[in-house]
């Protein structure tokens, strides 16, 4: 009968931690709503594995060797999952820190491409070209990140080639009344 009490009890406290977690994160500023879920997912689990551990320390069972088999799954599954969790990790990291959001032009990983989507294994993003592309997020986490989206107003640098004869003053004042007189140029910074 404890059992029971203990296995209805665990199931209605996991609904509720469930409840009472989405409810603390929908609070949190800027939380993704790909990684609400799957957090409000863990806290149910934890709560559910407890309550059964509890039943089954209610019947007798040994938890100890339970306990000690859970972590030695848990280890396996993180051994064999090692490349998936370093994806979640770096997810978590990413969707928590934001540094970039989807729509934004960056530079990272190896590509150069819209972020399209920002999940919690990997990121979609789509080129200049119109390809669509799937980036694992540990590829982005571990390395630098140029969002080029970030600023609007961004500095061009020109490779002008002069000759040996020409008159260096004279090309560089030309250069300026160009600059100055382009639409696209800004006055300040000045060109």
């Amino acid at each position: 009968m404890g059992a029971i009490i203990i296995l209805i009890l665990g199931w209605w406290i996991a609904g509720k931690s469930q409840r009472a977690a989405s409810t603390a994160l929908g609070r949190v500023p800027n939380m993704d709503d790909t990684l609400r879920p799957f957090l409000t997912s863990l806290v149910r689990y934890a709560v559910i594995a407890i309550t059964i551990v509890a039943v089954l320390s209610q019947f007798g069972v040994e938890t100890t060797s339970i306990i000690a088999v859970l972590v030695a799954a848990s280890l396996a599954i993180g051994l064999a999952l090692q490349g998936t969790l370093q994806n979640i990790a770096a997810g978590v990291m990413l969707l928590l820190l934001r540094p970039f959001k989807a729509g934004d032009f960056i530079e990272g990983g190896g590509v150069a491409a819209t972020v399209q989507n920002g999940g919690l294994f990997v990121c979609t993003m789509r080129t200049g070209a119109g390809l669509c592309i799937t980036v694992p997020n540990s590829q982005l986490w571990n390395t630098a990140i140029t969002d080029y989206s970030e600023s609007p107003t961004r500095r061009i640098d020109i490779l002008v080639r002069i000759g040996y004869d020409d008159d260096m003053d004279q090309g560089l004042t030309r250069l300026r009344e160009l600059m100055e007189n382009d639409y696209r140029s800004l006055k300040e910074p000045a060109p």
